[in-house]
């Protein structure tokens, strides 16, 4: 997936909060203040956020709005917070499948 940088005749302006660097996995994701987790990750390319625990299955984002907990990630290393609510922050560290050890 990409994002639109730039307005036309058929689209109006673009509006954005200020750019925010955040790492997903270790790796530098480009995102903007007042989008969420889910938002900038997509927009990135990253489709998998975590795995389904039975089947290891491959789980992103589905409801959009932190109802189904599909999009459960770990963020600055608390495990299980729903990407699809949670706004960026400048320097967050995301992980993904990450398993939850009890």
């Amino acid at each position: 997936m990409f994002r639109i940088k730039k307005s036309s005749d058929m689209l109006p302006a673009i509006q954005r909060g200020k750019p925010v660097t955040i790492h997903v996995d270790g790796k530098p994701i480009e995102a903007y203040q007042g989008e969420t987790v889910a938002a900038a990750m997509l927009a990135a390319g990253i489709r998998t956020f975590h795995k389904s625990h039975k089947q290891k299955q491959p789980r992103s984002l589905y409801c959009g709005m932190g109802i189904c907990y599909e999009c459960l990630v770990t963020i600055n290393g608390v495990h299980a917070q729903r990407a699809c609510i949670t706004p960026v922050k400048q320097g967050m560290q995301i992980e993904t499948c990450k398993e939850l050890e009890l």
